[in-house]
């Protein structure tokens, strides 16, 4: 077998995996998310817990419930037996990972833990296991085999034990009503947070640099104005400063090559009446897909009453970094 031939058997063994606890799902997940709910509405948090590669796992479960708005902490197994069970408090709910269900670490924790009035839901490839009898519900993440050769290293069932977690994490977030808006204001960095909280109205170009015209002026004149904003299109408005039209170079270019006598036309005449905008409320990632579909350069920014108060310029986008 080629290397390539061994990555894909992996893929596969880990998809049936997946497939399997999927198919294992039932109201014991559903009652999972309604503790979890309760917990977290009731001010207190999850706890999640694990040895080895599940308490890696574990980690990366928990960040993703905090980052959605569930507050999660990791307790380690064994420091948790020597001081560190001083984050745990009553009403709260601990998630424990042990594939096995036969860690004796995770085994030892259990009793302290039950000192508190807190559910324990175990998240476990054996739902017959020590582990399992000792919590108050169990998650099946069994699968048919690990993509190890050898049906040892945790290859499968880790994997099948971090979807579960996002199923349980994203489940979670949609129960709770967690919006958009709450996740862009955890992710206040990076492109996440760039994507989510930026408007439009913070990355338009406004006054000089917004280039309008009454649809009367000429396109001589209307050139000016363009290159005084170091612009390369004009919005053009009607005698109550709506906006009516664009004009760009690029509508110079295509008039110029059949009518030498464009630069004295009125803007009225030549320009694209109808052109696309945006309110200055929008996301400015949504002004990034208009220009991905529309293959548009300018974007003109108009308020409530269709005037336009400010110009996207494409080039403007790529210092932005909003992907």
């Amino acid at each position: 077998m080629d290397h390539l031939d061994r990555a894909r058997e992996v893929f596969d063994v880990e998809i049936a995996g997946l497939r399997a606890v999927s198919d294992q799902l039932d109201e014991r997940f559903v009652h999972a998310v309604e503790w979890m709910s309760e917990t977290l509405a009731a001010r207190g948090k999850l706890i999640v817990a694990g040895i080895g590669k599940s308490g890696h796992i574990g980690r990366k479960i928990a960040a993703t419930l905090t980052s959605t708005g569930s507050t999660c902490v990791v307790l380690d197994s064994v420091d948790a037996l020597h001081g560190d069970l001083g984050i745990v408090s009553d009403g709260d709910l601990v998630l424990l990972l042990s594939y096995s269900g036969e860690s004796e670490e995770m085994l030892n924790l259990v009793p302290a833990l039950k000192r508190y009035s807190v559910r324990l839901v175990a998240l476990t490839g054996n739902p017959d296991s020590s582990l399992a009898r000792l919590c108050d519900l169990t998650l099946s993440v069994r699968v048919p085999k690990e993509a190890c050769p050898f049906n040892l290293a945790p290859t499968a069932s880790t994997t099948a034990m971090l979807v579960l977690g996002d199923a349980l994490a994203m489940t979670l977030l949609e129960a709770r009503g967690f919006r958009k808006e709450d996740f862009a204001r955890r992710h206040p960095s990076g492109a996440i947070g760039r994507a989510l909280l930026l408007k439009v109205r913070d990355i338009m170009r406004t006054e000089l640099r917004n280039p309008v015209a009454a649809r009367d002026l000429s396109v001589r004149e209307a050139l000016l104005i363009m290159t005084r904003a170091k612009a390369g299109s004009v919005s053009v408005v009607d005698e109550e400063g709506r906006l009516v039209g664009v004009f760009t170079d690029g509508d110079l270019r295509r008039h110029m090559a059949a009518d030498e006598a464009v630069l004295d036309r009125s803007l009225g005449e030549v320009m694209t009446p109808n052109p696309v905008c945006i309110g200055g409320d929008a996301l400015a990632v949504e002004a990034l897909r208009i220009f991905d579909e529309r293959s548009i350069d300018d974007l003109i920014v108009v308020n409530a009453n269709q005037e336009p108060v400010g110009l996207v310029d494409s080039q403007d986008l790529p210092r932005l970094k909003l992907m």
